[in-house]
């Protein structure tokens, strides 16, 4: 009788916290109990934010703009991709999905979590105040009260870590 394992959906960024985040989540979840079985189906996604080129401006000059912003965003992602594939295989975990969804973090992250059927989505936290989480929005926030799963919300320990 074949059982499939529960599915970890993990949300990547570009930020320092979103790959603290994915290794923590792998040193503690897939990692120690990698002989040779880990408890979950890993999935890794990256939202690249909607392409501006994709809105049709018929502004003179703005489409070369838009062009060259959306090929920015492509290359951030490929290269977001290339460090979480690198950070993966430097910890020997190699039964992975890795991502890239077009369009809010915050959407992306729960389709994904509904389109796998995701038991645990985690995220890392970027530490945001009061203040700029009200402009800029929190997608650990959002998710924590949107997806369909258990929430896990990664910190960043402040500081240095004592050495004892």
């Amino acid at each position: 009788m074949t059982t499939t394992k529960p599915v970890m959906v993990v949300g990547i960024d570009e930020s320092e916290q979103s790959f603290f985040a994915l290794e923590w989540t792998l040193d503690h979840f897939i990692v120690p109990s990698a002989a040779p079985n880990p408890p979950f189906k890993l999935i890794i996604v990256n939202s690249k934010p909607t392409s501006g080129a994709s809105m049709g401006f018929s502004i003179p000059g703005v489409l070369d703009i838009l062009t060259h912003v959306d090929q920015d965003l492509k290359n951030i992602a490929e290269r977001v991709v290339e460090k979480a594939k690198e950070l993966c295989i430097s910890k020997s975990v190699n039964d992975v999905t890795i991502e890239i969804v077009e369009g809010d973090a915050r959407n992306v992250l729960c389709d994904a979590v509904e389109r796998h059927h995701a038991t645990m989505l985690a995220v890392g936290s970027h530490g945001y105040g009061s203040v700029k989480r009200a402009l800029l929005g929190s997608v650990s926030d959002y998710v924590t009260h949107h997806a369909h799963c258990t929430v896990m919300v990664v910190k960043k320990p402040k500081g240095n870590n004592h050495e004892g």
